[in-house]
């Protein structure tokens, strides 16, 4: 029988950096439980469920009449610790006179102007007071804290809500959508990587640089949504050895939501030169990955190779156990047998073109990327 024929390449040499997939889960900046802080009959809601609501949005009335009387009677209050300190006062001052001229004793005089410092701090006390009526009147009307997306209601109009304490009334909730959270979680051995590479230099850590990151959800083919690094633990977890981490990306369309899952890119290296294969040229062979070449004497001759990541046009990162040199069959892989002789070939015409028009879309996405 003559000797198959199969299609060989070298190997591609490029200049790349590696990204490490993390699958994470949103969160929001801002997370809010709104809750009543005065107790009352709900009177009106203003919010529609699932809206958008901006800071200081009215959200809930409160029935405002008894801290109206409240407030009322508290400002009355003050109005007699007003006069009643005033007239210690003139007391005092008549006290005065009355002891230079002898006609009153020491200890008399004594007792008006114990009972004009007792005025001033009723007076204090009141007005402390319609501070605290005043507070609790504002609290009737529940405005929205932050920015973002409101919850359904938790109650309806006409209850009796609870506030002052731990177990307040749950009003709704409001969760921020722009910018956004992304949480995900990293075994030791990742976190060991990036600390000997912000040492040596080829890479700084995430703490001290906001280091990029893409994204993709579970119906996108691509990492399309660039975000950045903002956040690294200070602790591994001891019971899963992992540390977390945190990115955050922009929300303005509202597209994500916390609670969702993502796969995300993190930025795993320095850029360094690397020899890389078509994906498909590689073999699995037990528990090793092999990679078919063939020798000066065109035979056949696997390789053993430790793989790296995987790259646009599907092209794998070959780590080590390949030259730059070789010859790597890449075509006719099941005609491919080791130690015996075949015939190489170049990639056909067809081939060559497809790879060609594969250059001008690398080198723009790099663009892309650059920009």
């Amino acid at each position: 029988m003559p000797a198959p024929e199969v299609t060989v390449q070298k190997p591609e040499t490029r200049t790349i950096v590696d990204w490490d997939e993390y699958t994470g889960q949103f969160e929001a900046v801002e997370a809010v439980e709104v809750r009543a802080r005065v107790s009352g009959y709900l009177e009106r809601i203003y919010f529609r469920e699932g809206a958008i609501v901006r800071k200081g949005d009215l959200l809930v009335q409160i029935d405002a009449r008894p801290f109206e009387a409240a407030l009322a009677e508290a400002r009355a209050a003050l109005e007699g610790a007003i006069t009643r300190r005033d007239l210690a006062g003139a007391d005092l001052k008549r006290g005065e006179i009355l002891l230079a001229e002898q006609a009153i004793s020491q200890e008399e005089f004594d007792t008006r102007q114990q009972a004009q410092k007792e005025a001033r701090t009723s007076v204090a006390a009141a007005r402390a007071a319609v501070r605290q009526a005043q507070l609790n009147l504002s609290f009737t009307r529940v405005r929205a804290p932050v920015t973002g997306r409101v919850g359904s209601r938790e109650t309806t109009v006409g209850n009796l809500v609870s506030g002052g304490g731990p177990t307040s009334t749950l009003l709704t909730t409001i969760f921020s959508m722009s910018p956004i959270y992304f949480s995900f979680t990293a075994n030791e051995a990742a976190y060991l990587k990036y600390v000997r590479q912000n040492s040596q230099g080829s890479r700084p850590s995430s703490r001290d640089v906001a280091n990029p990151v893409r994204l993709k959800l579970q119906d996108e083919e691509e990492f399309i949504h660039e975000g950045e690094m903002t956040f690294v633990d200070n602790r591994v977890d001891p019971n899963s050895g992992t540390v977390e981490g945190r990115a955050v990306f922009d929300n303005a369309e509202g597209l994500f939501l916390p609670g969702m899952f993502g796969r995300m890119q993190l930025l795993g290296s320095g850029e360094y030169e690397a020899i890389l294969v078509p994906d498909a040229a590689i073999l699995s062979d037990q528990s090793n990955k092999i990679v078919m070449t063939v020798n000066k004497e065109n035979v056949v001759v696997p390789r053993p190779v430790e793989l790296g990541s995987l790259q646009e046009g599907n092209m794998r990162v070959i780590r080590s156990g390949l030259g730059k040199d070789e010859r790597v069959i890449v075509g006719g892989l099941m005609r491919a047998r080791p130690g015996n002789e075949v015939v190489p070939k170049p990639p056909s015409e067809k081939e060559a073109t497809k790879a060609t028009a594969q250059k001008p879309k690398e080198k723009k996405a790099d663009a892309d990327d650059a920009s």
